[in-house]
């Protein structure tokens, strides 16, 4: 089965061919469980290939019947309800799916490749000079998400791309496949942004600026929200290193 955006129906030999290709052709920029690939079409366009690991046990069950969209598909559609409202994220092109005797298989997805050269990652150890403005940009942007009752699920440092440019900073959502659409109160506004990465100054002027943005109480926000991270990172170091120095 192939979808594909009208816009791009010249490329659909090329989205055909691309699960026979995607072992032995492409750049691959991420590799764990799934793996993303950038490949190029015939006249030089860049293309955004996620293929997402074939589902287990249950999971299969449910994902081969329709009891449930599968990944790939999730993340085909979703993109225009935040394009329609704004919310800038890379072009989806194409999704296309394996299947043996009826199962699922691979599911790709397939999209513009975003040149925006930079994640949240770079705020790890951020200086007050690099983070005062991305604070302020991005607790504009995250709550504009929110009013728009828009909450992405995997709202992570790697999920958010950014640039600056002569008009400020702009930002790219990827991995787009868990989302909510509904009303986002202030509580799973904070919530959703506990995981952020950098120093611990950055993270409270990034929810100053979230309060004010959605007309709330600054002070609660900041209390709320720190005592979110707190625990959120107490139990993620357990687990993993983290790269950038931590001040709970």
């Amino acid at each position: 089965m192939i979808l594909l955006n009208p816009t791009y129906e010249y490329l659909r030999p090329v989205i055909e061919s691309i699960p026979s290709r995607f072992e032995t052709e492409g750049t691959t920029i991420y590799h764990l469980r799934n793996e993303i690939k950038v490949m190029e079409t015939p006249d030089g366009k860049k293309l955004n290939v996620k293929r997402y690991h074939v589902p287990k046990g249950l999971n299969l069950l449910i994902y081969s019947w329709g009891l449930r969209k599968p990944k790939g598909l999730r993340a085909f559609e979703y993109p225009a309800i935040l394009l329609q409202n704004g919310i800038n994220t890379p072009t989806p092109i194409a999704y296309t799916e394996e299947r043996s005797a009826g199962f699922l298989r691979y599911t790709y997805f397939i999209s513009e490749q975003c040149d925006y050269p930079h994640t949240l990652y770079d705020m790890g150890n951020a200086s007050p000079e690099q983070y005062k403005p991305m604070a302020k940009a991005l607790a504009h942007q995250a709550a504009t998400m929110h009013s728009k009752n828009i909450l992405h699920l995997d709202f992570t440092p790697g999920n958010i791309l950014w640039k600056r440019d002569a008009d400020g900073y702009k930002f790219s959502l990827v991995d787009t496949n868990r989302m909510y659409f509904g009303p986002v109160s202030i509580d799973k506004g904070i919530n959703n942004l506990k995981r952020m990465w950098g120093p611990k100054e950055f993270f409270i002027l990034l929810m100053q600026h979230y309060a004010e943005e959605r007309d709330a109480n600054p002070q609660q926000v900041i209390a709320k929200a720190l005592e979110l991270r707190h625990k959120f990172w107490t139990h993620y170091q357990r687990k993993h290193d983290i790269p950038f120095k931590l001040e709970l």
